[in-house]
């Protein structure tokens, strides 16, 4: 049989080069550079399938780095944005259906007492920062290593910190952040309770704000610690600290209430994104009315032309509509197919032999080749044979299957038990490769 990882994408390489000499390394956005063999083009999507520019018809896993829970181009939610732009496309003044959607998710997440929309995610996390600032009165924030909340200087912070890193270094990610940005952020390991209890001991009087993935889903998918949010919510009292959920992820994904209905712990602030809006641009910023309140009263800033744009708002009260449909019976089959693809994909792993590992929720998952039995923050994620990883996710996208090349697997409510019995056989045939 011949080696599927010495495929290649005519079109597709092609293509590519010719981005080169317009857009910056080809791609708009810095993720699409680390895509094996090499940034991929694509033609059309429906459903859980994505067709490239080589024509190759794949099983879609990747899934825009998350947001289309229902599928590419869900026909319902197409047909609500379609209906809404023919009404307008922008007012740039309110609109009954931003309302219907605010209510919406006062209806479904707890801390959602007053909602702001944006449109993205990195916008999101740089408002609910400031609002926590002014809320506490303190200018520092506590954020843990291999967290991302957006490409913000204010954030851009241990993103991946290589292993040589001390922990607790606030390393900068990438160039051009201000060295300055380093003396805002406070940044520990994730999952330890006992850290940041010392820290906001010591240093309480200064920190107004720790934000966390509720779930660090940027690096292993990993969940939090029994007790450990909970922890959290505690310190923050005691501390006059303001707790932020990103949920931008998790979101819509884990549960229509995010991780903060899933674990019953709730923040002070929290942002969504991604699954809100099934790949519209549209983010929201949630908060208890004491947080929120700077922004009714003009006394803390936050703007921007494009937020919750007509056909982004539609997108998201059809999104939500749909997974709330008949008791949740569609998000509940997502969160089962995903489950059964993590565990299938498991078995696989030691049928081959291999050390492979998947961990996360069903609608979300990671998957990576380690021998550490637990991975509970990021410095275990180091030990994940990227190069392996890589090496896989060639062979599966040249099976038919589409892949992020971190590990992350995304499930949609449009993936099929035909779309897991030919994804688990590509992983069969991938897998007994590397052996």
């Amino acid at each position: 049989m011949q080696d599927v990882r010495v495929k290649t994408y005519p079109a597709s390489k092609a293509l590519l080069e010719r981005a080169r000499k317009s857009l910056a390394g080809g791609v708009s956005s810095q993720f699409r550079m680390f895509t094996s063999p090499h940034p991929m083009f694509y033609r059309r999507a429906a459903g859980s399938h994505i067709w490239d520019a080589d024509g190759n018809e794949l099983i879609d896993f990747t899934l825009a780095q998350g947001p289309l829970i229902l599928g590419h181009s869900h026909p319902e939610v197409l047909r609500r944005v379609n209906e809404a732009i023919d009404d307008g496309q922008l007012f740039a003044g309110q609109f009954e259906q931003e309302v219907l959607l605010a209510e919406k998710l006062q209806q479904l997440i707890p801390a959602a007492e007053r909602v702001r929309f944006s449109s993205s995610g990195s916008e999101a996390a740089h408002a609910v920062l400031r609002l926590a600032r002014y809320a506490t009165g303190k200018p520092k924030f506590i954020k843990f290593e291999g967290h991302y909340h957006g490409w913000f200087d204010s954030v851009s912070i241990s993103v991946n910190p290589p292993a040589a890193t001390p922990v607790g270094d606030p390393l900068p990610w990438g160039g051009g952040i201000p060295e300055s940005v380093r003396e805002d952020v406070v940044v520990l390991p994730w999952n330890d309770l006992e850290q940041v209890e010392r820290t906001l001991h010591e240093r309480g009087d200064e920190i107004g704000a720790i934000i966390t993935e509720p779930i660090m889903a940027n690096q292993g998918c990993i969940e939090p610690a029994p007790g450990y949010l909970a922890g959290l919510r505690d310190l923050c009292d005691r501390h006059n600290v303001a707790l932020i959920f990103d949920e931008i992820i998790t979101g819509f994904r884990v549960d229509l209430g995010g991780v903060q209905r899933r674990y019953g712990v709730t923040p002070d602030l929290a942002i969504f994104g991604k699954a809100l809006a099934s790949g519209f641009p549209l983010s929201a910023i949630v908060g208890l009315e004491r947080f929120m309140a700077p922004l009714e009263q003009s006394e803390v800033y936050h703007a921007g032309t494009l937020n919750a744009n007509n056909a982004s708002v539609a997108a998201a009260l059809a999104t939500v509509e749909l997974l709330e449909h008949d008791d949740e019976a569609l998000f509940h089959r997502l969160a089962e197919t995903g489950s059964t693809l993590r565990e299938s994909l498991h078995a696989l792993g030691q049928k081959h032999g291999l050390p492979l590992r998947t961990q996360g929720p069903g609608p979300m998952f990671h998957l990576g080749f380690t021998e550490r039995s637990e991975i509970r923050d990021y410095r275990d994620t180091l030990d994940f044979d990227a190069a392996r990883y890589g090496e896989f996710c060639t062979s599966m996208l040249a099976l038919g299957v589409r892949l992020i090349g971190r590990g992350m697997w995304y499930v949609s409510a449009a993936h099929s038990a035909e779309d897991v019995e030919r994804s688990l056989a590509a992983a069969d045939t991938a897998l007994g490769m590397l052996t």
